[in-house]
């Protein structure tokens, strides 16, 4: 079935404009949702917010928003209010610059869009992938919609373009956050570390090869219970000893491979060892 536009917008590349579509990249729908249920009689259950002070029901109407700006205390907000700090959505991604694919880190990654080209932008479309990929590049920008600013990158893609919602810096977290102490590598655990990557290397990623077993475990419970039998727990699946020794855990990890690197490592591992003794010989 042909992917249907979800939206259209415009990428203003110097003064090139490019109309394009815009389609869904994921399909979130796909996942699996349960609903709230009374245990009693198995009806749909209807979410209430209840006021914390005086607790009793509070009906939509009475509701509004508020920013929290010391403990319990709130300054409130109007949907007006609300509705003139929104970004005014230009249906414009407008390109501010080109860096290379390789300088952005994945962690910044946000939603992701397909963008094919619209009425009468086959051509500049066609030109813009093609420069992008002959760079090496992607393309940074500013998108508005839904009342909201986005970082955007758009990057090619086989025959097309992706445009990839970025997070602010602020959104992420820096990695030096974290206590990782400063630890010596010995060369010979590092020498079958390498060795354990290139037995479970590939030239490419190939998502086909990934499934999610618990979605389709999920699915077949599911259909049990609608053919009325009755779902058993399964026992846990023992997990191996913990290996305490890096090398041994190792070694172990590339037989399991049917890698025969075991014995050069060893060597290298002894190989300190055995100097010394020929010095003190």
């Amino acid at each position: 079935m042909a992917a249907r536009s979800i939206g259209s917008l415009t990428v203003s590349f110097g003064l090139v404009s490019i109309p394009v579509k815009l389609y869904s990249a994921t399909e979130a729908s796909k996942g699996i949702h349960f609903n709230m249920l009374h245990k009693a009689c198995g009806s749909r259950l209807r979410q209430q917010y209840i006021c914390i002070k005086e607790e009793i029901p509070v009906a939509r109407e009475d509701i509004v928003k508020g920013f929290e700006f010391t403990k319990d205390q709130y300054v409130m907000f109007s949907p007006e209010e609300l509705k003139a700090l929104e970004e005014t959505g230009t249906h414009t991604a407008e390109i501010t610059e080109f860096v290379p694919i390789a300088s952005i880190d994945p962690v910044y990654f946000d939603k992701a869009y397909y963008l094919g080209p619209d009425k009468g932008g086959a051509k500049p479309y066609a030109l813009f992938t093609k420069a992008l990929r002959d760079s090496k590049r992607c393309a940074l920008g500013r998108w508005a919609a839904r009342g909201k600013q986005y970082i955007v990158m758009l990057r090619p893609v086989e025959d097309g373009l992706i445009m990839q919602q970025l997070l602010y810096a602020g959104e992420v977290r820096s990695i030096k956050e974290l206590e990782i102490p400063e630890t010596p590598v010995k060369p010979a655990e590092l020498k079958l570390a390498n060795q354990l990557i290139d037995a479970q290397s590939s030239d490419s990623f190939n998502p086909d090869d990934y499934k999610d077993d618990v979605a389709e475990r999920i699915e077949k419970a599911v259909q049990k219970k609608v053919e009325g039998e009755e779902i058993v727990a399964t026992e846990a699946p023992e997990t191996g000893a913990q290996v305490i020794d890096l090398m041994e855990a190792l070694r172990a990890s590339l037989e399991k491979k049917g890698k025969p690197a075991k014995r050069v490592a060893e060597k290298e591992a002894v190989a300190p060892a055995a100097r010394k003794q020929a010095k003190k010989t």
